[in-house]
């Protein structure tokens, strides 16, 4: 392109020369003169037709190179359309984080897989005053308990099968690693100690859509939805634990790390289900152990119906009712003892002591829990209850006194209510029958000006372990009562802190023929932090 412009001036001087030759040649007095001007003209002609080669070459051999460009460019633009545009194999899964739980689907979302956990960690501190000598727990720990320290997979395999494996690392302060309350005590362990930690491990089929409802059908280990506390999830409670009524009601022959197999039916307002379980994960059922001895494997049925009867934008209502059967209580293989246990803590876990207890019912042949229950909501104010019913059955043949003891028979439930101050209501669980927590509205965040969900509650739980006082075969096993207010701060619908506020009264004697005074007062406050997803 330089070349170029170079030649056009020079073309453009030389018609400039040419033009004033004329005037020039007028003024020109001497042949000689005019020679020199024809001779410098052909020179500027000869360097003109050079010049004119030479932009003609220049010319040419750009041409030649921007065509080359341009083909490569056009090779290349192609290729990349090519690649681009051309067809893509489709990844197969889809990734998704519902409620932050990571999640992986194949494309049609008839198999999934996903990472679950919680982790529920509790402090807090006791002010324990027994009511005199007679009374045998002198002092309750304060302290900190992980209560919950659960990770698993939840899946689905062909649309239809479900599955679980949760493994919960908690309970630190529950009996060294306990859960249960009916079992006994492994060598080393306090009562309900030494269990295993697998809490799910089972799988189940939900193709089945009878009466224009969903079902499953389940085998394995789980968590039981077996009265409405227990069906609640343990992140959306609405106090730190459940009552002592319902905790000594599910461990019998229900609640959690039970093996089980069974059925439910549900839709959007009714639910039924029934299961046969067996023992806790971890139960020692062997015929030579020894030291701790091994037992025969327990099995009991549960059943619960329920629904809501009635059901609106802003209100509901929730009714149902439930059966417990231990139908062949645990049978120690070396004493031949079939023993029950029924206590509680006082609805902390700081503390593993258990201050109301049957102790060791002796000639256990079966057991038997009727409950009731219900619950609703009418806005951000939301209300639960449950009565039970307690029947142990002791005339088992087993030659052990006391051979054909009378039975026994207990009760307790327990009320509560609270008020979400930010407005937020609870929403209704149809698959388990039961409601769920606080979704905050705003969750909190200094950025955007959230400050989560808010809620205050209280609770009057009751248990009598009392019964035939006064007589040989008589249980004094206490009446524990404990009124209990909570506020509860969502953050999110993942993170969660608690704090409730205990006072406790244990009525309770030495034992069925000697009345003096065994009973205590405490109050106590605790807090939970909550991660889960």
């Amino acid at each position: 392109m330089k070349l170029s412009t170079r030649g056009a001036a020079a073309a453009a001087g030389l018609i400039g020369v040419l033009a004033t030759l004329p005037a020039y040649a007028e003024s020109a007095s001497s042949d000689a003169e005019i020679a020199l001007l024809k001779q410098q003209l052909k020179l500027m002609e000869q360097k003109l037709d050079r010049l004119q080669k030479q932009t003609q070459a220049n010319t040419s051999a750009a041409a030649t190179a921007n065509a080359k460009a341009d083909a490569k460019v056009v090779s290349v633009a192609s290729a990349n359309a090519a690649y681009t545009k051309g067809p893509i194999a489709p990844s197969g899964v889809v990734v998704t984080m519902p409620n932050n739980r990571p999640t992986i689907c194949t494309a049609d979302n008839q198999n999934c897989v996903s990472i679950t956990s919680r982790v529920h960690f509790d402090v807090g501190g006791y002010d324990y005053r027994p009511n005199g000598p007679g009374t045998a727990v002198r002092g309750l720990d304060s302290g900190d308990n992980v209560r919950r320290a659960r990770i698993g997979l939840l899946g689905k395999f062909a649309g239809d099968w479900n599955y679980a494996l949760v493994y919960d690392f908690g309970g630190t302060s529950d009996g060294f690693g306990g859960t249960g309350t009916a079992g006994g005590t492994a060598v080393g362990f306090l009562p309900g100690g030494a269990v295993s930690g697998i809490e799910n491990a089972y799988i189940s089929y939900t193709g089945f859509h009878p009466f224009g409802g969903k079902s499953a059908i389940e085998i394995g280990v789980m968590d039981l939805p077996y009265t409405l506390d227990e069906a609640t999830s343990s992140n959306d409670t609405t106090f730190m634990e459940r009552s002592s009524s319902n905790v000594i009601a599910t461990s019998i022959a229900a609640g959690d790390f039970r093996s089980a197999v069974g059925a439910r039916w549900f839709d959007d307002r009714y639910w039924a289900g029934a299961y046969v379980t067996g023992p806790t994960t971890g139960a020692i059922h062997s015929a030579s152990s020894v030291n701790p001895n091994g037992t025969s494997e327990q099995y009991g049925v549960v059943a619960r119906v329920a629904g809501q009867l009635i059901s609106g934008k802003d209100y509901s209502f929730h009714l149902g009712g439930d059966a417990q059967f231990l139908l062949a209580a645990p049978h120690n293989r070396v004493t031949g003892a079939q023993t029950l246990t029924l206590s509680d803590r006082p609805e902390l876990r700081i503390d593993p002591t258990t201050i109301v207890t049957t102790g060791a019912l002796a000639n256990v042949s079966g057991a038997q829990v009727y409950s009731v229950e219900a619950a609703g909501n009418y806005g951000p104010l939301f209300f639960q209850g449950e009565y039970y019913w307690y029947n142990v059955d002791r005339n088992a043949a087993t030659g052990l006194p006391p051979v054909g003891a009378s039975n026994v028979k207990f009760d307790g439930g327990y009320a509560q209510a609270s008020w979400v101050l930010t407005g937020e209501t609870r929403k209704y669980n149809a698959a388990n029958a039961a409601y769920g927590g606080i979704a905050p509205a705003n969750p909190f965040s200094l950025d955007h000006g959230g400050w989560g969900a808010w809620e205050i509650a209280g609770r009057v739980s009751r248990i009598d372990l009392n019964d035939q006082l006064a007589t040989a075969n008589g249980v004094a096993g206490g009446v524990q009562t404990v009124y209990t207010a909570g506020l509860n701060w969502y953050v999110n619908t993942n993170v969660r802190f608690m704090l409730n506020y205990l006072h406790g009264d244990i009525a309770k004697q030495v034992s069925a023929t000697n009345a003096a005074d065994a009973g205590a007062k405490f109050d106590a406050v605790a807090m939970r932090t909550q991660v889960a997803f």
